[in-house]
């Protein structure tokens, strides 16, 4: 019986592990520090720096099961998706890799024997293809192996000499190709290992690694050639199986199968059912790993590729009959698939599958709205012989209706139409202009070099103020100044000082750096020190100014917190972490944390729900909290491995990067979570949380800010000291100013009609006496005249009152306010087939120097020269 692809997931691992490689865990969908990536797209993007030589992880030799999605920028395959049997949005890519260790002679050996010896794949199959003037793997292929030489074929740049991005690591590479046999291929008599068909199959890369590319285009040899390698496990599942289509595999047959059963149709039976159920099929993996992996649904940077795939797959579901979300289901059919490989995931399901199925319910309020629209577009663009969308409409589907493009293009292709994608980016740039693109880059600096290149040196800071130190004595290991390691820096040196240990906490984990100072010998030489962050792990940089003498490396000095900042911000992040598990007993499990910032005034806390929250709702998040403060409970620290402080339930970040071991801080029974900040001793010591505000951020994104402790009293004394001020203004208690208050507003709307009423009887009387002023033009009542009106509203109303006693004829008001001029002008219905008051005004409102329009009934106008509107008026009967 032919292996599954999580045997095969794993024999690959347990191979390499036997081959001396370290297991290692696939990294998050969202790169981090690397700005020239939207996702992971392959398995070494978490290894860039073990190839530039930037980072040393203890070992040279690793293999992987790396998540990667390629749906945005140059890695996309968005488009073939469903179409072809091999092209996916997400796939596990299965890698080994070498940091200078071994090269090409192993890297070649160990594949073919794995392919060939663990997988019993046929010899006489299998292609190689190698750069042009690569001849040293072509003499391990054809000597070593002993794979035939006309079976080795040398391609060009294009196809073999691989490279991340733009920029980076980058080197010739060697593809292994299976042959699926002529029933597979084009028919053609040319076909071979060229020919983009389906039978000459890729399914291994080996990446010889021996340059990194600068964005010039410069090769820069690396310190030491590496090995990258990557085989598509879904590609590999469907040879070792015996099926032609990555879709017929088991790692997509049960999700299929679940297709079935909730739209009622078959897969095989109906071409475009099939690619519809295909699309569902992959779509949903991405969706559930993205969205495990801390990507939400927005209109920009990762969010709307994930929001392009969910809607695409909402759109072939339409198709295939099904008008209710039911992506979720399926979502939550491919996470108990992957449990197994990704326990993680499976922890997530509940958030992943409530995430989807509010984005299915905002697509689907509005997906029958644009698809009318789009409808009526095809039809009439069908009727006159055109058969391109323009801009404009793409652009309102998109903006309106949340329609991607790529979306708007597969609905239209059917009818042989095309977009206008030049005016659509003319739309979208408008719209830029008033509100610039969120993401730029991976939403992360790329952490500078010289960081890096220290850790390799040794270089480490040991962080010592946990359990309340603010204070210690070190060594200088390294000043940085302008981005550069230097011996020494003087009085009025702006720069950086890296310790052996410090007190000072590096900002991370959304808590901020401290602030302080570091004292030279002899406390000659001060150091202020405005922030400290923490580049990597393993290195604590402390910034700032020197105030007086001279710091050299090697020097001993003092480092000293600032002790009342510490605490405070200490009660803030401990406060974070109630408030967290306050919201999840309140709203749900469902509450994830998306963001947070931490300092000594005060908490802001980022957070997913659905719908926006009651002011009941929030107060009992603000009781509950409070309530687990003063049960006083001791703040509890432990140091874990990450898989073990898993299993203990601890609340894990979806986008922080964990290393081997973790800090579990935890609170009793309350609250227990993975973290590396710096805590109070006991809850008792936050004394007081106090909620100020809660808004959206985003969609399904909300925000709490709160402040704690002596915060928290200042803000509750502030507002009393509000309420105390307003009291005495109205010369009544504190405690009755709600009821007072409402009883003058409710005064006050009472006199409001009062006056508008009396407004409308001096208006009929002013219009009384302004019907004398009425002239004939052509046979038709004509009104042109200034009168007193405020407001817009009051003028309005003022030529209602004039129509109802004209009856029929033209009226043009004219009135002055705050320095301009407001022009009004109105034609009765049985005139509007001669008249139009929106072309009047138009007319006439340049001589106040102002503009205006309206319906062929009424029109409005202002301008900024009310000294002229005499002269406007009487321009109306020369323009009839």
């Amino acid at each position: 019986m032919a292996m599954t692809g999580s045997e095969i997931r794993e024999s690959f691992l347990k191979y390499f592990e036997g081959k001396g490689h370290t297991r290692v865990a696939s990294s998050s969908l969202v790169p981090k520090d690397d700005p020239t990536l939207l996702f992971t797209n392959s398995g070494m993007v978490q290894f860039k720096n073990c190839f530039l030589g930037l980072e040393d992880r203890g070992y040279h030799r690793a293999a992987t099961s790396q998540k990667c999605v390629r749906a945005g920028g140059k890695h996309n395959d968005l488009e073939n998706v469903g179409v072809t049997a091999r092209h996916h949005t997400f796939f596990e890519m299965l890698g080994n890799f070498s940091f200078g260790d071994y090269f090409k002679q192993e890297a070649i050996a160990w594949a073919w024997e794995y392919l060939t010896g663990v997988m019993g794949l046929p010899k006489e199959k299998l292609w190689i293809t190698i750069y042009r003037d690569d001849d040293e793997a072509f003499g391990i292929w054809h000597d070593g192996m002993g794979v035939p030489a006309e079976r080795i074929v040398r391609m060009g740049e294009k196809s073999n000499f691989w490279m991340m991005g733009e920029t980076g690591p980058c080197g010739p590479c060697s593809e292994i190709l299976y042959d699926q046999g002529e029933e597979t291929g084009c028919g053609k008599p040319t076909c071979d290992v060229h020919c983009e068909c389906d039978r000459h199959l890729e399914i291994w890369n080996l990446v010889f690694t021996q340059f990194d590319r600068d964005a010039a285009g410069k090769l820069t040899p690396l310190p030491k050639p590496n090995i990258d390698t990557g085989m598509g496990l879904e590609r590999l599942a469907a040879v070792v199986q015996g099926v032609t289509s990555n879709y017929e595999s088991d790692l997509f047959t049960g999700t299929i199968r679940f297709i079935e059963k909730i739209s009622g149709r078959t897969y095989g039976k109906n071409g475009e059912d099939d690619i519809s159920i295909r699309v569902i099929a992959d779509h949903s993996r991405s969706v559930a790993f993205l969205v495990g992996d801390g990507v939400l649904p927005s209109n920009e940077g990762r969010g709307y590729v994930l929001r392009r795939i969910l809607r695409r797959a909402a759109r072939h579901g339409k198709l295939l009959g099904m008008n209710r979300p039911f992506l979720n289901e399926v979502c939550g059919v491919v996470i108990e698939a992957m449990k197994g490989a990704y326990p993680d995931l499976a922890d997530k399901a509940p958030y992943v599958r409530k995430v989807v199925e509010s984005e299915e319910e905002r697509f689907i309020e509005t997906l029958d709205a644009g698809l009318k629209i789009l409808q009526e577009e095809v039809a009439s663009l069908k009727a006159v012989g055109k058969g391109v969308i323009p801009g404009g409409v793409v652009f309102k589907l998109y903006d309106t209706f949340g329609f991607p493009t790529d979306l708007t293009a597969d609905i239209v292709k059917r009818d042989g139409l095309s977009l206008d994608m030049e005016g659509f980016e003319k739309a979208m740039d408008a719209q830029r202009e008033k509100a610039r693109e969120s993401w730029k880059g991976s939403g992360q600096e790329a952490i500078s070099e010289v960081y890096h290149r220290l850790s390799v040196e040794g270089i480490a800071t040991k962080f010592v103020g946990h359990e309340g130190v603010t204070s210690g004595r070190s060594e200088v290991l390294a000043i940085l100044k302008n981005s550069q390691t230097v011996e020494e820096i003087g009085e009025g040196d702006e720069a950086e000082i890296i310790v052996a240990e410090t007190p000072f906490y590096g900002e991370t984990g959304g808590q901020v750096g401290d602030a302080g100072v570091i004292l030279g010998k002899k406390c000659e030489a001060l150091f202020q020190v405005t922030d400290t962050k923490r580049p990597l792990d393993n290195l604590i940089a402390h910034v700032g100014r020197l105030q007086s003498g001279k710091i050299r490396k090697g020097d001993a000095v003092g480092l000293q917190v600032i002790d009342e900042e510490r605490r405070a911000t200490e009660a803030n992040h401990s406060g974070t972490h109630l408030l967290q598990a306050a919201l999840k007993k309140v709203l749900g499990e469902h509450v994830k944390q998306s963001g947070s910032l931490v300092n000594a005034e005060r908490l802001r806390f980022d957070f997913t729900h659905f719908s926006k929250i009651e002011e009941e709702e929030l107060a009992r998040v603000e009781d509950e909290a409070n309530r687990m403060i003063r049960m006083n409970v001791p703040v509890e620290t432990k140091v874990l491995p990450l898989t073990e402080a898993i299993k203990t339930g601890a609340t894990a970040v979806f986008d922080e990067k964990y290393g081997e071991t973790v800090r579990v801080v935890g609170m009793g029974e309350y609250s227990r979570e993975l973290c590396g900040g710096t805590h109070v001793a006991r809850t008792g010591d936050i004394g007081f949380l106090k909620i100020v505000h809660e808004s959206s951020v985003a969609a399904g994104v909300r925000r709490i800010e709160a402040v704690t402790g002596r915060g928290a009293v200042t803000h509750v004394r502030h507002l009393e000291d509000e309420l105390r001020k307003t009291a005495g203004l109205l010369k009544i208690g504190p405690l009755e100013t709600a009821d007072r208050t409402e009883k003058l507003l409710r005064r006050e709307r009472e006199l409001e009609r009062e006056i508008e009423t009396l407004k409308g009887k001096l208006a009929a009387k002013d219009s009384g006496d302004l019907m004398d002023r009425v002239r004939q033009v052509k046979g038709v009542d004509v009104l042109a005249t200034v009168v007193e009106a405020s407001d817009v509203k009051t003028l309005r109303d003022f030529g209602d009152k004039l129509r109802d006693r004209l009856r029929s004829g033209i009226i043009l008001l004219g009135s002055r306010a705050d320095a301009k001029a407001m022009l009004l002008c109105l034609v009765t219905k049985d005139l509007t087939d001669r008249y139009h008051a929106g072309k009047i005004i138009q007319s006439i409102a340049p001589l106040v120097g102002g503009k205006g329009g309206g319906r062929p009934d009424m029109a409005q106008a202002g301008g900024p020269k009310p000294e002229l509107l005499e002269q406007a008026l009487e321009k109306l009967p020369d323009l009839l």
